[in-house]
């Protein structure tokens, strides 16, 4: 019969667990070293690469190419952006150099981009001249908002616009100050006129002193018309429809006033009351 032996301990190295090797301080100090190799490595690659990009000539400003102006001279931009070139294109500062732009009473809006390799783009919406605002015996070229654009002169001939008076004050430095409700009736008007190219042409002068009654008068007419403040394409169409039936009853005419819808007031020059006329 088989003889079973007894089992011995010493052999079963399945559950043998072999002593870990402990490493020295040597061994965590060479870890240490080549990790701060491999940093100081990086690093100094990326000054040198950020290095490079700092100084790259193809980075900086050589070009500003201007667009979107018609009266404003790229010349007088680009004095606002005197500085601007030889800066770095990746560290413009965009927003400061947009409000320069901004100062400039011809511009309404206006961008400013990067264009690589060393172009900035400069995109604006300039102003639309509404009328010349007469403020004592100066003339403003003015907006729809009533915001003066620059002082009229002959280099502004061009512009066949009303003359528009009541719009304000001139104070004894500055600019004038033009009242914006003043200024929003005169735009009113206008507006309500321009596609209306016949009417729109005949007015010669705007006066809003009273923000609620817009007075015109028209290219050789002296009469003052009151259109009031809504209506005045229809209110001028109806006068010059009466306005032979006015002048054979009223030769020389002070105003008339159109403000309401059933009748027509006149008043002949010279006169301390108002005649009315059915209409």
């Amino acid at each position: 019969m088989p003889v079973a032996a007894p089992a011995d301990r010493r052999f079963r190295r399945s559950q043998v667990t072999p002593p870990r090797r402990r490493r020295g301080w040597a061994a965590h100090w060479k870890l240490v070293g080549r990790v701060c190799a491999c940093l100081l490595l990086f690093g100094g690659g990326a000054y040198v690469v950020m290095h490079r990009v700092a100084n790259a000539e193809a980075l900086h400003v050589s070009r500003i190419d201007v667009k979107g102006n018609d009266r404003l001279e790229t010349a007088e931009l680009l004095a606002l952006l005197d500085g601007l070139r030889g800066q770095h294109l990746l560290a413009l500062d965009l927003e400061r150099w947009r409000q320069r732009v901004l100062t400039s009473s011809w511009v309404e809006h206006a961008a400013i981009r990067r264009v690589l390799p060393s172009t900035v783009e400069v995109l604006i919406e300039e102003r639309r001249p509404m009328a010349v605002a007469r403020v004592g015996a100066d003339l403003y070229l003015v907006d729809g908002l009533g915001r003066v654009i620059d002082e009229y002169g002959p280099k502004y001939a061009e512009f066949d616009l009303p003359i528009v008076d009541g719009l304000g004050s001139k104070p004894v430095t500055g600019r004038p100050l033009l009242d914006e409700t003043r200024a929003a009736l005169a735009y009113e008007l206008i507006e309500a006129l321009r596609p209306r190219e016949r009417l729109y042409r005949q007015v010669s002068q705007i006066d809003v002193t009273n923000a609620r009654d817009a007075v015109v008068l028209l290219q050789g007419d002296p009469a003052r018309l009151h259109l009031g403040s809504a209506r005045f394409a229809e209110r001028l169409e109806a006068y010059l429809e009466l306005a032979s039936a006015l002048r054979a009853q009223v030769q020389d005419i002070d105003y008339v006033d159109l403000r309401f819808e059933s009748r027509v007031y006149v008043r002949p020059a010279g006169a301390q009351r108002r005649t009315g006329a059915g209409g």
